[in-house]
């Protein structure tokens, strides 16, 4: 009697049903590990957001700002003029910062006013660098020449911004990554925001 009744349809029933539920939490785990196995190495090597707070880099980035950070283009290249980037802030490294580069390792830069000519290999007698990024004035007084392994940044709002003409060049190993997109608020949605590349 009790052989025929493990043997009823509705006891077959019961049997298949558990292992579809077996299954399905056995192909859910998998699904969360893969997920993890994915997102973790991106997270971490590849991307990650952060939310721009203050008024440093306006008028091109405004606070809240939601920013997706490549980190690994300099990984394989090194950072270009006019990047903006963000990177663990010199004096404090927990902290992080956005700006924009301006001069470019064992480059000499002069700030007069607001005037930036940066004097390199190519250009031994310098150039003038065109920043169409700026809407205000600054009165700066700068003079410094860049070892290999540094750069100098400066926030687009330069009235308003603590960056290499307070603490000094910013050496590479700081350097997290370069804004790579917007992705708030909708209406700026943007793919490499506050790109400019000058003609020299």
């Amino acid at each position: 009697m009790n052989e025929e009744l493990n043997n009823t349809p509705e006891n077959v029933v019961v049997d298949k049903l558990s292992g579809n539920r077996e299954n399905s939490t056995w192909e859910l785990v998998r699904f969360a590990i893969i997920a993890l196995l994915i997102v973790i190495p991106v997270r971490f090597f590849v991307a990650q957001p952060f939310v721009v707070s203050g008024s440093s880099m306006l008028p091109t980035f405004e606070d809240k700002n939601y920013l997706v950070i490549d980190e690994l283009s300099y990984r394989l290249s090194d950072p270009q003029r006019n990047d903006v980037i963000v990177f663990k802030y010199p004096l404090d490294t927990k902290k992080f910062f956005i700006k924009r580069i301006i001069a470019l390792p064992n480059e000499t830069l002069d700030v007069r006013g607001s005037t930036v000519t940066i004097t390199n290999e190519e250009h031994k007698d310098g150039f003038v660098l065109d920043q169409p990024y700026i809407n205000n004035k600054s009165n700066n007084d700068i003079h410094i020449t860049l070892k290999d392994d540094e750069y100098y940044v400066m926030g687009d709002n330069r009235d308003f911004s603590s960056d290499s003409r307070s603490w000094g060049a910013l050496p590479r190993e700081l350097i997290v990554g370069r804004v790579y997109a917007r992705l708030w608020p909708l209406k700026y949605l943007d793919i490499l925001p506050g790109k400019y590349v000058q003609e020299e």
